[in-house]
C-alpha cells in the first residue's frame, strides 16, 4: 500500500490540474475513493484507491517511460532551440511534480531510444558513472571502416579532444564498410561522433538503439511506451 496523501495534492502532482482544479473534479463528483465519490479534496487516501472518471490513477508511484526519439528534437523545455521532445509526451506529464525529464540527452542530430522519468533515484541510478549501464549505438560514418578501429575502442587508450582521461573499453562491431555498432560503459558529451573523430572518420548518422535492458521493440519513432516501475 502507498503512502496516504491528501486527495487534492496527490491528484496535482501526477498533473491532473492545480489543487484548485483537483477540488473542483472532486466537487463534481468525478473522483472516487475505494469505488465511493469522494465528498472531500483534503482527505488522505493510498493511490491505489482513487479513480479518476472510472479511470485508476496514470503511474502514481512514479513514472518510466521509452521514448524513440526522432531527429531535429531536443532534450530541452528552453524556447527557441526548436522542437522538444516534451512535445511528443502527453501534455499531462509536463504538469507532474517532480517533473518529467530525460535519463540523459540525445543531440538533435541523434535518434533512438531515450528513457524519461519523474524519479530522481533512476535518473541518478543510470546516469552515475559507477552503473555502468550499457548503450548501443548504431552508427555511420562517410568513409570505408578500418578494422583496427575494433582493436583501438577496446584498448581503453581512446583520448578525446580537451580530456584528460581516456574513455573506457568500448565493443565495435563492423556491419559492412559504412556502418557499425557501438556498445559503450559510459555517456560522455558526444562521445560516439569525439571517439570516431579522434580516429579520422566523420559520424554521418548516429542512432540509439538500446539503453540498459530496453530496446525500441514496438515502439514507432515518435511515440513512446509506458513501463513499470513499481519493482525499481
Amino acid at each position: 500500500m502507498s503512502k496516504l496523501r491528501r486527495l487534492d495534492q496527490l491528484l496535482g502532482s501526477l498533473g491532473y490540474g492545480t489543487r484548485r482544479e483537483a477540488q473542483g473534479m472532486v466537487a463534481d463528483g468525478l473522483v472516487t475513493v475505494k469505488g465511493v465519490v469522494a465528498e472531500r479534496a483534503d482527505v488522505r487516501v493510498a493511490s491505489e484507491d482513487v479513480l479518476v472518471k472510472g479511470q485508476p490513477l496514470e503511474a502514481a508511484e512514479g513514472l518510466l517511460a521509452i521514448l524513440h526519439k526522432p531527429l531535429d528534437f531536443v532534450c530541452t523545455r528552453s524556447d527557441g532551440e526548436g522542437a522538444t521532445i516534451y512535445e511528443l509526451l502527453p501534455a499531462q506529464w509536463s504538469d507532474r511534480k517532480p517533473a518529467v525529464t530525460s535519463v540523459g540527452r540525445l543531440d538533435r542530430d541523434t535518434s533512438g531510444l531515450l528513457l524519461v522519468t519523474d524519479r530522481g533515484d533512476l535518473v541518478q541510478r543510470w546516469t552515475s558513472p559507477k552503473s555502468e549501464v550499457e548503450k548501443v549505438y548504431e552508427v555511420t560514418v562517410e568513409k570505408p571502416l578500418d578494422a583496427s578501429l575494433v582493436e583501438v575502442f577496446a584498448s581503453g587508450t581512446v583520448m578525446l579532444r580537451g580530456e584528460e582521461k581516456p574513455c573506457l573499453p568500448a565493443q565495435l562491431e563492423l556491419v559492412d564498410d559504412l556502418h557499425a555498432r557501438l556498445t559503450l560503459m559510459e555517456g560522455r558529451y558526444h562521445q560516439v561522433r569525439r571517439m570516431f573523430a579522434s580516429q579520422g572518420w566523420k559520424v554521418t548518422a548516429l542512432h540509439r538503439s538500446r539503453f540498459g535492458e530496453y530496446s525500441l521493440e514496438d515502439v514507432a519513432v515518435g511515440e513512446w511506451r509506458l513501463l513499470d516501475v513499481g519493482a525499481r
